[in-house]
């Protein structure tokens, strides 16, 4: 179930209060055990103090999606989500699926015209509001999110 996660990150390792790397399995199922083990973490270690459910949805929904579209469903795929937490940049997620990837750009606006009654279709704009930075790299397989640490840095 589980494969090696690159340690690529974006932050001192140096200066990180944690770091966790979780391989999860392309099902539904998978989801809400990581989702508790990564807030359990963010909750001890304060990484997000007052920003726990934005970051908790967050990557709910960034888990979803990457289950969702990157996986199709197919527990034989996996799913990367690598956390770090650093005193001065605050918390960076990284979610990595091995779909065929997407353009952000092209997603249309869920709070607008027709798209307002779907009942799907909310969840990028979601993390965008949530999160205080969002970028999809590697071809739209990846998204990193961060929030600034609780100080406002």
């Amino acid at each position: 179930m589980a494969a090696p996660v690159p340690s690529r990150c974006e932050f001192e390792t140096k200066d990180l209060l944690v770091r966790l790397d979780v391989a999860l399995s392309g099902e539904i199922k998978c989801i809400t055990p990581v989702v508790e083990d990564v807030m359990g973490l963010v909750k001890q270690m304060g990484c997000a103090a007052g920003r726990e459910i934005e970051v908790e949805t967050a990557l709910r929904e960034a888990l979803a999606n990457a289950v969702r579209h990157g996986c199709a469903g197919d527990a034989s795929k996996t799913v990367q989500c690598s956390v770090s937490c650093d005193r001065d940049r605050g918390m960076l997620i990284v979610v990595r699926d091995p779909g065929p990837g997407f353009d952000p750009s092209q997603i249309p606006s869920p709070i607008s015209g027709q798209h307002l009654f779907s009942s799907h279709g909310r969840g990028i704009y979601l993390i965008n509001q949530l999160m205080d930075e969002v970028r999809f790299e590697r071809g739209g397989t990846e998204i990193r999110m961060r929030t600034k640490p609780p100080s406002g840095g």
